[in-house]
């Protein structure tokens, strides 16, 4: 990153304390708020970002640009950004599993993979009773080491975040075992899954339901005792008219810190949901925010993906463990 890449980074020279671009919904965001953290934009030059994963034991932060097929590092002792991968078969989603190696979805090859720690790709699901995935879209990794992946048709639809194809498999939510790596459809009844989370105990996965009619949602299901089957389908959030949520996780407690946007200018940025689904807070950014994370040395840094930019804004709670 150039001097003037560094400069450019901050969207704001001035920003009041507190910032008004954290806004308190009710008055239980309240006490998530810090008066002298404001919204930061750490770099500036994506086509679309999507995907952010910390890495604690580096201290850095990997996120997607999709369209440009690459995946990019952010540093956090110096700011620096690099190209961390180049080309990505048009990466999307990402996390960690449980032994700290990244897992990413993959548009272009259709397919889920891990980076081994000699930085070898290792390929952990490319098809589903012989046919080709969609286009695997975000990911999560469970305290059993199983992992979780959606796969909607939208890195298939042309050629700009990946190569135009026809579906052959139906939309899905999927769970590679940790153990064994079998593969089952833990949901097939999703319309468009896109981002997926669990609640802190791992008890409720949530998957955002980006086709649904006639509005967006973000779904519910519970978790079976054993961890590899869901049930009890149900919405938890109706995004309402315009309403786009995307990628999202939980908070310690269990709140959901929703990537948000597309509609109207008012609605970008990310939206917080306490866990009985109510809306309690506004993070406002000027740009649509596809995905987050929470990172930093005490897992108290939202980082996120928004658009052609990265954001970040330090809150008083800590991100769920894993994810």
């Amino acid at each position: 990153m150039t001097a003037d890449t560094a400069l450019s980074a901050g969207w704001r020279d001035h920003p009041r304390y507190p910032d008004p671009a954290i806004e308190a919904l009710d008055e239980r965001f309240a006490p998530y708020m810090i008066f002298s953290a404001a919204v930061e934009r750490l770099y500036t030059g994506c086509r679309w970002a999507e995907g952010p994963v910390w890495f604690g034991d580096g201290r850095y932060l990997l996120w997607s640009d999709i369209p440009n097929n690459r995946i990019l590092k952010w540093e956090e002792e110096t700011g620096a950004v690099s190209v961390f991968r180049k080309p990505t078969d048009f990466g999307n989603g990402n996390t960690r599993d449980r032994q700290g190696r990244l897992i990413t979805c993959e548009h272009g090859a259709r397919r889920v993979t891990r980076t081994e720690y000699d930085g070898s790709i290792t390929v952990l699901m490319d098809q589903w009773q012989g046919k080709p995935l969609n286009s695997p879209n975000d990911v999560v990794v469970k305290s059993d080491g199983s992992i979780w992946f959606t796969d909607p048709p939208f890195g298939i639809l042309g050629n700009y975040e990946g190569h135009r194809a026809e579906p052959e498999v139906a939309q899905a939510v999927y769970r590679i075992d940790g153990a064994d790596g079998g593969i089952t459809v833990v949901a097939d009844d999703v319309l468009g899954p896109n981002g997926l989370c669990f609640s802190p105990d791992e008890s409720i996965l949530y998957v955002v339901e980006s086709r649904g009619l006639p509005n967006r949602k973000i779904l519910a299901y519970d978790v079976s005792a054993d961890g590899q089957r869901i049930a009890n389908k149900r919405v938890h959030i109706d995004a309402g008219p315009g309403g786009t949520p995307d990628g999202m996780r939980c908070d310690v407690d269990g709140n959901l810190w929703c990537g948000w946007g597309m509609g109207t200018a008012d609605l970008d940025g990310v939206l917080i949901f306490a866990p009985d689904g109510d809306k309690i807070g506004r993070i406002a950014l000027p740009e649509r925010c596809a995905n987050v994370c929470f990172g930093g040395i005490k897992r108290n840094r939202l980082f996120m993906a928004a658009s052609q930019s990265l954001y970040a804004v330090y809150v008083n709670t800590q991100g769920a463990s894993g994810g």
